[in-house]
């Protein structure tokens, strides 16, 4: 049970840190972050990442489409699917609040940096 509550104070406190660091949301961040990481994934797959509701992420894509931030096309390999990708706009946003992210952490030790590491492991393989 310790670790349960670790992992929900350790959400909360990553979830703080951010929206103190961010205009637009924690969502907005989430997806311009998995945009990023994912290139040209399958809309299915980067609301399964995210873990929402399929209306949550139509209204922030909607959004960032308008604003430049991302490009929604048509696969060429299947054209039922939707591809979502990364503008330089969504990229340079991205980047700013990485940057200020790291700044706000400043240097961590190895110690942390491999304990995030095994974290990030252990929850990649039972999400």
């Amino acid at each position: 049970m310790k670790e349960i509550e670790k992992l929900i104070e350790i959400e909360t406190l990553l979830e703080n840190l951010m929206k103190n660091n961010h205009k637009g949301g924690i969502l907005r961040i989430k997806t311009l972050f998995f945009c990023s990481v994912y290139q040209n994934l399958p809309v299915g797959m980067i609301i399964e990442k995210l873990g929402i509701k399929k209306a949550n992420f139509t209204l922030m894509t909607t959004a960032l489409v308008e604003e430049g931030c991302i490009e929604v096309k048509q696969s060429s390999i299947d054209r039922r699917c939707r591809l979502v990708c990364l503008t330089e706009k969504g990229r340079k946003e991205l980047d700013q609040f990485l940057n200020l992210m790291r700044k706000a952490l400043g240097n961590t030790t190895i110690e942390v940096d491999k304990s995030i590491d095994c974290l990030c492991t252990f929850l990649n393989k039972i999400v």
